[in-house]
């Protein structure tokens, strides 16, 4: 993969899933090669990202990715520009090329995107999507955890994306099946050698150790791992526009507006 371009427990009654055990758990568990890259990627578990979203357009062309964070709520990044209406949210995909997965596609009634998002600076990247019908949760399909408003990131805590972007700088190949890599976060201190004074306090920097998110990746997850539970720390922003392996890539932070996600969703 490279770059560019809350927390609602629900319990579900009467569910076909009735055993569902909160966010960030998935029912099928990931399986991580800490060697390998989403820009040269490796293929996930199917189904052990289960909040993966693929945005995609009518004619089923994938644009951006997203995570689910309730039945009805969708995080995505600003910059992916999403219009209800012309664009949907597909759930329960692994392979795009196979039309036999249980995916649900579901339209998007609504689209708020933060109100001090910046398409200069990239700063404030994040759209919640309302969804129109909600998600029924299944093995395949269920919600990410929000990074809490004081999130505390340990230097050297090891997360992954996922997504489904190009996997090289050089020509458009994406791949069929969702790719994930595990990547190191990087210090605003660090990061800011390498891009200066566009890095800000709304920003996580990751990868630049031989691995990078891409573009068709954008407004998809950076998880970590916290005991056993998956938290969305942040949202796939920006990076270099060759995906440079070498340089770190710009995440939304997502623990700096969890407080505004959380206004926004309860009040539907």
């Amino acid at each position: 993969m490279m770059l560019l371009s809350l927390t609602l427990t629900v319990i579900l009654l009467g569910s076909s899933w009735a055993q569902w055990p909160g966010c960030g758990i998935p029912a099928i568990k990931p399986a991580l090669n800490f060697n390998q890259r989403i820009v040269n990627g490796e293929n996930a578990v199917p189904g052990s990202w289960p909040w993966q979203v693929s945005l995609q357009d009518s004619s089923g062309f994938h644009f951006c990715g997203g995570s689910l964070i309730s039945q009805s709520w969708v995080v995505t990044a600003a910059h992916c520009n999403v219009v209800p209406g012309r664009h949907f949210v597909v759930l329960g995909e692994y392979d795009r090329s196979s039309n036999a997965e249980p995916v649900q596609v579901l339209s998007i009634s609504r689209a708020i995107t933060h109100p001090y998002w910046n398409p200069n600076t990239f700063n404030n990247d994040v759209t919640l999507l309302k969804l129109a019908s909600p998600a029924k949760y299944t093995k395949q399909i269920s919600p990410v955890c929000l990074a809490s408003s004081n999130e505390a990131l340990p230097s050297g805590l090891t997360c992954v994306t996922t997504g489904w972007g190009r996997l090289s700088g050089i020509g458009n190949v994406t791949p069929a099946r969702l790719q994930q890599v595990a990547l190191p976060l990087v210090t605003v201190q660090q990061c800011r050698q390498y891009w200066g004074s566009r890095v800000t306090d709304v920003m996580i920097c990751a990868g630049g150790s031989g691995a990078s998110s891409c573009q068709g990746d954008s407004g998809g997850p950076l998880v970590c791992q916290k005991g056993n539970v998956w938290v969305l720390i942040g949202i796939v922003s920006w990076g270099t526009s060759n995906c440079n392996v070498r340089a770190p890539a710009m995440y939304t932070r997502v623990s700096k507006f969890s407080n505004w996600i959380n206004q926004v969703t309860a009040q539907g």
